[in-house]
């Protein structure tokens, strides 16, 4: 377990390798980065009881996409989650979630689209679906209840392309089935805002397949509802300075060691930095796999 783990948010953010690594990222900006994220684990009570470094690190995600990471906003949430470390052991991790805002924002900053929306279906609206040449007859005016049917989703680029997706009711079930590690929880995002995660699903699959793939758009799939790997952080030593942000955390504590006498042997053993990670993870990869 992370030694910081447990350290309370407010006392954590103090630490100088925090401030250090923060700084590094966001520049003036970091101060008020530090002060949002005690505020939105003060006012949740499940992000005061995971790994607080993942919290951090779930909203360096955020940061590094420009997005704000206040909860009520919906361009991302930092959720909890369970997992098993390398010893079998549950331990309690958080993980960046991408809002439907979140997606849309990413989008709009690249100039190049003329529409982009996800909306629900209703009973009623929809007629005639053609999946092959995306041929529909939708009519918000003929809803002829509050059931919602399915979701749709639209984008349209300035270069005169368009794309629409419809997914039933019934196909984003198994999709939350197959893809949410914890969509039957109470406070599940699926339970508490069940459309909103819905259009975020349809936005997705839209943008990952047939949107404009910029660094941003390629970091935000990549790291949506990936769980943060916790780091025991005081246990990592070097005996190189920091080069970036992303080394200052993970380089808390030196390893200072004694010169040993001429005539001492020497200690052939050496550390196997084969299996460390990134403090922020693997790198990007464009994905492959949409949810």
């Amino acid at each position: 377990m992370n030694k910081l783990a447990n350290v309370p948010m407010k006392t954590l953010v103090k630490q100088e390798r925090i401030q250090e690594m923060v700084k590094a990222t966001l520049k003036n900006k970091a101060d008020q980065f530090l002060t949002s994220l005690v505020s939105i684990v003060n006012s949740d009570q499940t992000l005061q009881d995971v790994d607080q470094v993942s919290v951090i690190e779930s909203a360096m995600v955020a940061a590094s996409l420009n997005l704000p990471i206040s909860q009520d906003l919906g361009f991302m949430w930092i959720v909890p989650y369970n997992r098993q470390d390398e010893n079998r052991k549950w331990v309690k991790i958080a993980q960046p979630q991408m809002g439907y805002k979140g997606y849309i924002q990413l989008a709009l900053r690249t100039d190049k689209y003329k529409k982009i929306t996800a909306l629900e279906v209703y009973e009623g609206e929809l007629t005639m679906w053609n999946p092959l040449t995306e041929e529909s007859d939708y009519n918000p005016l003929n809803r002829k209840s509050d059931t919602v049917v399915g979701y749709m989703g639209h984008l349209e680029l300035l270069s005169g392309f368009e794309k629409t997706v419809y997914w039933s009711k019934q196909q984003m079930e198994d999709h939350k089935k197959k893809f949410s590690k914890n969509y039957d929880r109470p406070k599940s995002s699926w339970n508490t805002d069940y459309d909103a995660m819905a259009r975020k699903t349809v936005l997705k699959n839209l943008l990952s397949k047939w949107g404009i793939m910029t660094t941003e758009m390629e970091t935000a799939l990549t790291n949506d509802e990936v769980a943060q790997q916790p780091k025991d952080i005081e246990a990592e030593e070097t005996h190189e300075e920091p080069k970036n942000a992303k080394e200052l955390l993970a380089n808390d504590k030196k390893d200072v060691t004694p010169a040993k006498p001429n005539n001492a042997k020497s200690d052939t053993k050496g550390k196997d930095d084969s299996n460390e990670q990134s403090l922020f993870g693997n790198e990007p990869k464009v994905p492959t796999k949409s949810k």
